[in-house]
């Protein structure tokens, strides 16, 4: 499988923020997010190829028992299942990060799910070429219900507006997800742009009943690999 980056850090985001983990990074993308912070796994694919093996090694060697698999979207990784198993031999609790478009039975103690909003889709972006499959993909509600039934998960939107609530609403409702374990997060890939958001998200976050999720990891270290 391709491989992105493998690095220690600690969790930036969602229910788990704060806790020293494992990144495991595949690179490739089923979708092409306009505001995309990690486009070297998903507009431009980098990384190198690695055996499951491999990269096993490089998770064991880090003083952890958290891991993260990310991408890019991990799902469509060849031997996603296998390598998810091989992280759980190993002890540690594993956090998956997906759009949910995709669905593979793969070994996870938090499904952590990010359905795209409107608000992603790349109706500009290189003459608007990817647009239509990105719209097309983006929101698949039957594979988040299956993931939200077999997997103890989190659902984590990507919010750039307050206008994006009207979107959620129908999403939440859709797919009868659990208020407790929605996850609201400012779009932005600097310290600016995710303070300049932050108030009026918390004040909807203590409106609604959901959670607030900043992007530590963007206010520690900006926005850069390998952290």
């Amino acid at each position: 499988m391709k491989i992105s980056e493998i690095f220690y850090s600690i969790q930036g985001e969602g229910m788990l923020t704060g806790v020293p983990s494992v990144f495991v990074r595949t690179s490739g993308c089923n979708l092409r997010c306009v505001w995309c912070d990690t486009p070297y796994t998903s507009w431009t694919p980098e990384g190198k190829e690695m055996s499951v093996g491999e990269v096993l090694e490089c998770v064991r060697s880090h003083p952890t028992k958290h891991a993260v698999v990310s991408g890019g979207e991990p799902m469509i990784a060849p031997d996603i299942v296998e390598l998810t198993k091989g992280i759980k031999g190993l002890g540690l609790h594993i956090t998956v990060e997906t759009a949910g478009t995709v669905y593979h039975p793969v070994a996870c103690d938090l499904m952590s799910i990010s359905p795209k909003l409107d608000n992603s889709t790349p109706h500009e972006r290189e003459g608007g070429k990817w647009a239509a499959q990105h719209e097309r993909l983006r929101y698949q509600p039957e594979i988040l219900t299956q993931l939200m039934s077999e997997y103890e998960y989190q659902l984590k939107f990507v919010v750039a507006s307050p206008e994006d609530m009207v979107e959620i609403a129908k999403i939440i409702e859709n797919i009868h997800a659990d208020r407790r374990r929605v996850v609201l997060m400012p779009e932005g890939t600097t310290s600016e742009v995710i303070r300049a958001r932050t108030p009026w998200l918390t004040e909807i976050c203590k409106r609604e009943g959901f959670r607030y999720s900043p992007r530590l990891h963007i206010d520690l270290w900006g926005n850069r690999r390998g952290v």
